[in-house]
């Protein structure tokens, strides 16, 4: 008697559970796939929050999920939590952390990481928001700084100590920055009614003309107001030159002194090693073509942040944001499976939803394709489409409860040490 012999399933890997990744598995469930999902962490997070973190609105587990979780009732989903090193192309095999890994079909879904640009001999003296850790550790040295401000005797030291500079103004540098505006309006005088807070000044840098310059022109000047009425000093056309540990120089010469520099100015592409090097293009991203498919390559694609599909509408590539990556993951998961049944695959065109921002309570800017509006019913906007993006029931409630409750009572209760953060950087 003849044993019936299973039949191999194409096996796709997928590298990186961001927005991109995530979707991409999600959308094999019941297909005939093999899928295999490899990222550094055990958990997905929802990166537009990352600030709310970072000033103690919102705890990690509100803004972060398991990825294992998510896929428990995803029979053809698989997980490792490893670090990709580079991928061998010819033999269809990549190399990672917990050994080599092989492939029929291989996504590359990594993402982006901190560009320092010039800064990059002094980023280990910068704080930044790409991680769940970069948001505790800038919660610990904000707070940290706070109470050596009450001890320490000079008066320079002190104002070192307060003042806050955040080098760029895109969402989220101009989002932290409201949520620190009303942080020293409403909870730092409660919490530390000794210290003299006309002495701590938080200020934006940004060097194009216009805050949020990815967003519309309305947008972006109501932000700018918004901005001022909050104590937020904006200097616009302003680019950063140096920063010594202690004192960060603009390029006109104009020094300010302080112990907190947040770097929110840009990003990069971050791929994996063993990619063509001629399928590497403009801010290190991966050029793929209408399909995803990474240029040079036979099985590879990529999606997200990661990848650049560069047209004479989108010269640079689209934007970095999450919906592209969504859509992308989710289109792809489509092609993959045509790809498999010897089928065309279709061409991935975005739709563009409109992108949002906010400043602080009651303060957002919508931007959608056929409607721009600001204010009140904005931040109620904003609000919502942020709480069903997370992924969980409880981390939505979770979110929902501690903005009502910070809504009502103007007031962050997360102001805990529970990990001090030290800088690995000597100032000169």
């Amino acid at each position: 008697m003849k044993m019936k012999h299973k039949k191999k399933l194409p096996k796709i890997v997928i590298i990186g559970a961001g927005f991109g990744g995530i979707t991409l598995a999600k959308s094999f469930k019941k297909k005939p796939i093999d899928v295999l999902l490899i990222d550094q962490n055990n958990y997905h997070n929802f990166q537009p929050l990352m600030y709310q973190i970072a000033t103690g609105g919102l705890e990690p587990d509100s803004i972060a999920y398991p990825v294992r979780r998510i896929f428990r009732r995803y029979k053809n989903v698989r997980f490792r939590m490893a670090k990709v090193n580079r991928v061998e192309i010819e033999k269809k095999k990549l190399r990672t952390s917990i050994g080599n890994i092989a492939y029929d079909y291989l996504v590359i879904a990594t993402g982006s990481k901190n560009n320092f640009f010039n800064f990059e001999p002094v980023k280990d003296a910068l704080l930044s928001l790409k991680s769940i850790p970069d948001a505790l550790n800038l919660r610990s040295f904000i707070f940290q700084n706070l109470e050596r401000s009450l001890v320490v005797k000079r008066s320079g030291e002190k104002t070192l100590l307060m003042n806050i500079a955040i080098v760029g103004g895109g969402p989220a540098g101009v989002e932290l920055a409201g949520a620190l505006a009303e942080m020293k309006r409403y909870v730092i005088p409660k919490d530390f009614p000794e210290l003299d807070l006309s002495k701590m000044h938080i200020n934006l840098y940004q060097s194009s003309p216009n805050v949020l310059d990815v967003m519309s022109e309305e947008a972006s000047a109501k932000t700018l107001i918004y901005l001022k009425k909050l104590g937020i000093n904006v200097y616009l056309n302003t680019r950063a030159n140096s920063y010594n540990g202690s004192v960060l120089t603009l390029a006109d010469g104009t020094t300010f002194p302080t112990d907190t520099v947040i770097w929110t100015a840009g990003v990069k592409a971050a791929p994996i090693g063993g990619i063509p090097a001629n399928s590497i293009v403009a801010g290190n991203r991966i050029a793929v073509s209408k399909y995803n498919q990474v240029l040079h390559t036979e099985n590879i694609f990529a999606i997200g942040d990661v990848a650049a599909h560069i047209t004479k509408e989108n010269p640079k590539g689209l934007p970095m944001l999450a919906p592209v990556a969504q859509q992308q993951g989710k289109l792809l998961a489509k092609n993959l499976v045509l790809l498999t049944q010897g089928k065309s695959m279709e061409e991935f065109v975005y739709k563009d939803n409109g992108v949002m921002a906010t400043i602080g309570r009651k303060k957002a800017v919508v931007d959608l394709p056929h409607w721009k509006f600001q204010g009140a019913f904005a931040w109620l906007v904003w609000m919502f489409v942020h709480i069903l993006s997370l992924v969980g029931f409880r981390n939505k409630a979770v979110a929902f409860v501690g903005w009502m409750a910070n809504y009502f009572t103007y007031d962050r209760p997360l102001g805990l040490i529970l990990r001090p953060y030290y800088r690995n950087y000597k100032k000169k």
